[in-house]
């Protein structure tokens, strides 16, 4: 999709604020662990590849994908560190993976056996670098099952074809003050564990709520997703967030303009249903900005901010465009900012997520490529 740049509409990322979280967490790091950043979904709507190359310039290891070719977006922008695809490739890619030195996750034996037979195939001298995934109890890829995977050790015992650069699971509750689940996750992963026959470069659990929560468990990696934006993993919109024990800035505004500004009277309705009448005459602002942006049709009722006001979405919003009510005459031109990346804003991430029921990952991520994204706080060097 080509971003939008003749309208009045981006997110804006600040890259200084994604190098600060990313110092904070390899501060927390324990002796001998690396940092693996996680750009999936174009860096959570932050931008892959600018957010990836900030990343290198201040120590990170590694990256995490979700699949191939957010992977070989990374190579092209001339990411050379290690690349996890941390989702299901179709072994019939192997060898594209393994032509661009791009590690891939094994779900099961059967892909394995696939991706030998792609491999042998089509170049006997490709090696592809894989992590075999866990399923301690997220049920979604990954062995469960001791025999099968003890079958998969023996497959992989003196294959050429392959070379195991790791083991992981993934963890379902690591952000929530009850740890029952999540210490039966860690009892199925260790059982695993000790089934090895071979001998992984990298053993990796933390995400960012097992790591900045201190959860304990030994992991070579962090795999710094949410925080790296400077978002709390915890949040919930039915409970409160967990205390961080580091410090986080939030990367991400979502600002636009006014593009028309006018007067509607009594009984006047606003947007498709008319879902909002007015009940005197009053003035409503235009934002040429809607759902196929990413800002979703819940948002009606929300307050954004308007110049220095506060202003609630009045009438559904539409598919390009959405209205707002203003306390008073403001000129065309003047700023929206939809989402705030001041976290004591009340139109911060997480209370437009608590507003729709949501959680600011996904309010992140719908964030269309429709809307250009635009940094500042570059580190040249």
């Amino acid at each position: 999709m080509i971003p939008g740049i003749h309208r009045p509409a981006a997110v804006c990322v600040d890259l200084a604020a994604i190098r600060q979280n990313i110092k904070e967490e390899i501060r927390h790091l324990e002796p001998g662990q690396k940092l693996f950043a996680v750009v999936k979904a174009n860096a959570y709507g932050h931008g892959a590849a600018q957010v990836a190359q900030e990343a290198v310039k201040v120590g990170v290891s590694g990256f995490c994908v979700a699949i191939l070719d957010e992977a070989l977006e990374l190579r092209q922008a001339g990411i050379v560190q290690p690349i996890l695809v941390l989702g299901v490739t179709p072994p019939r890619f192997t060898s594209l993976a393994a032509a661009n030195d791009i590690s891939l996750t094994v779900p099961n034996l059967a892909w394995l056996e696939d991706a030998e037979k792609i491999l042998v195939a089509e170049n006997a001298d490709l090696i592809l670098k894989i992590h075999l995934a866990i399923d301690s109890g997220m049920g979604r890829i990954g062995f469960s099952e001791d025999a099968e995977f003890l079958n998969a050790n023996n497959f992989l015992l003196n294959n050429p074809n392959f070379f195991v650069e790791g083991l992981f699971t993934h963890f379902a509750s690591a952000d929530s003050s009850d740890d029952t689940y999540f210490k039966s996750q860690v009892q199925r992963f260790n059982h695993l564990k000790k089934l090895l026959k071979i001998k992984p470069k990298w053993i990796h659990v933390d995400n960012t709520a097992a790591s900045v929560f201190n959860k304990g468990v030994h992991s070579d990696l962090v795999r710094f997703g949410i925080g790296m934006y400077g978002l709390n993993p915890s949040s919930n919109p039915t409970s409160p967030d967990l205390s961080l024990t580091i410090k986080l800035k939030p990367a991400l505004s979502f600002e636009s303009e006014l593009v028309q500004v006018h007067t509607i009277h009594a009984n006047q309705g606003v947007g498709y249903g008319s879902t909002y009448v007015a009940t005197s005459d009053q003035i409503i602002g235009t934002v040429p900005v809607g759902y196929a942006d990413g800002f979703i049709r819940k948002f009606q009722g929300f307050k954004i901010k308007v110049g220095n006001e506060y202003c609630p979405i009045v009438g559904r919003i539409c598919m390009d465009q959405l209205m707002v009510r203003l306390p008073h005459e403001m000129p065309v031109g003047t700023k929206v900012v939809l989402i705030s990346n001041d976290p004591l804003a009340p139109n911060n991430i997480k209370a437009a997520a608590d507003y729709v029921d949501s959680i600011h990952y996904e309010v992140a991520c719908l964030l269309d490529d429709r809307l250009p994204r635009k940094y500042y706080g570059q580190l040249n060097c």
